[in-house]
């Protein structure tokens, strides 16, 4: 079915009917709600080529992805967010457009995202301190929506969770237990999110007037090698960490590996608290979590940052938009009181 055979079908002009399907503010919930059940029932799909012809938009979002470390691509909670933010453009009409890029081009790719029109907006990725898009993107006239933030500077749209209290309330879990010496195993601190984990760890020490013990803090990609190889050098240490604080679910498999292979107990012996996106193919729900975690929904996100998107592509004038999305403390089993 063509657009003008369902404007037709339904008595509303092509201009009504193409508001309604790609979400206008100014069409009522109600028609909105009557063209989508009638394009459904008509299998009707948009004429991307014409759509794009009559409006002079692409139609597509785009997300570059800047390949810091070889695990950029296969990050579990890259796809996770890749995954629903895609779904949401489609249902808005849009594409997902990826590309994959090394620092030295990242520049380069959103200047030609810029003058060819390919794309009306992108989602950032792996925001950095001080991060040189951020001006490059307003000066080409880019619209985007950052995943993550960039703390002090506060004029552009972002969606991030609280990484900074959400470290600190797991550091003062862990001190309420009695640990003392509390490891840290954090991503690549250039990167914000795990700039705003360790001061989040740090603050919680200074709260309880707790030395921080630099040979407890190390960060690096998070894998599951990393977790193994970190945590075994530190609980070979001759005053061993009892707890671990893990910015994610991977990097917690090598620090439990590292654990059981010296026959030490998680919750007992040794404790461990876990940064939790949610992901689909690693389960840590249950009546009884296996780890205690900061929990946050990277799909959540993915959703979040796409619809913003959208909204300050259709209204170009709005402010800024800033969204924190909410962090649970979730107790699991694998926290307890310190041993000694």
């Amino acid at each position: 079915m063509k657009l003008k055979q369902l404007s037709e079908n339904l008595g509303l002009s092509q201009t009504t009917v193409s508001r309604a399907l790609n979400g206008y503010p100014e069409v009522s919930e109600s028609t909105r709600r009557r063209v989508q059940r009638a394009a459904a029932a008509g299998n009707y799909r948009p004429d991307l080529r014409a759509t794009r012809l009559a409006t002079g938009k692409a139609y597509a979002i785009g997300h570059v992805v800047p390949m810091v470390n070889k695990n950029d691509v296969i990050n579990p909670i890259f796809a996770e967010f890749i995954a629903a933010a895609s779904l949401t453009y489609a249902n808005y009409g849009y594409e997902l457009m990826l590309r994959i890029a090394r620092t030295e081009d990242e520049e380069s790719i959103y200047r030609k995202l810029a003058s060819s029109r390919s794309v009306d907006g992108v989602v950032v990725h792996s925001p950095l301190l001080n991060d040189p898009r951020l001006p490059l993107l307003k000066s080409i006239g880019l619209p985007f929506v950052i995943h993550g933030r960039v703390p002090g500077a506060e004029d552009y749209s972002w969606v991030c969770m609280d990484n900074q209290n959400a470290f600190k309330q797991a550091t003062k879990l862990l001190i309420d237990l009695g640990h003392r010496r509390i490891a840290l195993l954090n991503g690549q601190e250039a990167m914000t999110f795990a700039w705003l984990r360790r001061a989040g760890y740090e603050e919680a020490h200074g709260d309880n007037r707790l030395d921080l013990d630099e040979s407890l803090i190390t960060s690096d990609d998070l894998t599951e090698p990393y977790g193994y190889q970190a945590a075994k050098e530190m609980l070979a240490l001759s005053d061993p960490p009892t707890a671990f604080l893990v910015s994610s679910y991977v990097v917690a498999l090598g620090v439990r590996r590292a654990v059981e292979r010296l026959g030490l107990t998680i919750g007992k012996d040794v404790s461990i608290i876990i940064h939790d996106d949610e992901l689909s193919y690693f389960d840590n729900s249950g009546v009884t979590p296996q780890f205690t975690a900061t929990r946050s929904s990277v799909r959540n996100a993915g959703v979040k940052a796409a619809t913003m998107l959208i909204e300050k592509i259709r209204n170009p004038d709005n402010p800024p938009e800033s969204h924190m999305m909410e962090t649970q403390l979730v107790i699991g089993s694998s926290t307890g009181p310190c041993c000694r």
